[in-house]
C-alpha cells in the first residue's frame, strides 16, 4: 500500500519543545503526530457510535413505547439513596 502524508502544522517553537520534551525514547515527532492523529480518529469514531447507539435506542423506545420517564427513574433513585443512608444510619447507632 502507498503511504500518502498529512498536511504540517505550524505551531509556535514553545508547543514544538513541550512534545519533543514529552517523546518517549526513540520516538519521532512523525510517530508521536502519527499516534496522536490516529488516538484522535478513534475517539471520534467511537464517540460517533455511541451516539449511534443512543439514537438506536432512543428510536427502539419511542417505536415499543418500553421506557422510563426521567422523573419516574429519579424518584426511584432517591428512594435508593433514602434507604441507604437509613441503613448506614442505623449500622452507626
Amino acid at each position: 500500500m502507498k503511504t500518502t502524508t498529512i498536511p504540517s502544522v505550524r505551531v509556535a517553537p514553545a508547543v514544538r519543545a513541550d512534545i519533543e520534551a514529552l517523546l518517549t525514547d526513540g520516538e519521532t515527532l512523525s510517530q508521536f503526530v502519527e499516534s496522536s492523529v490516529m488516538e484522535a480518529v478513534r475517539r471520534r469514531r467511537n464517540q460517533a457510535e455511541f451516539v449511534a447507539r443512543g439514537m438506536a435506542a432512543l428510536a427502539h423506545s419511542r417505536e415499543t413505547g418500553d421506557f422510563v420517564m426521567p422523573a419516574d427513574l429519579l424518584s426511584r433513585l432517591e428512594s435508593k439513596l433514602a434507604a441507604a443512608r437509613a441503613a448506614v444510619k442505623a449500622r452507626s447507632l
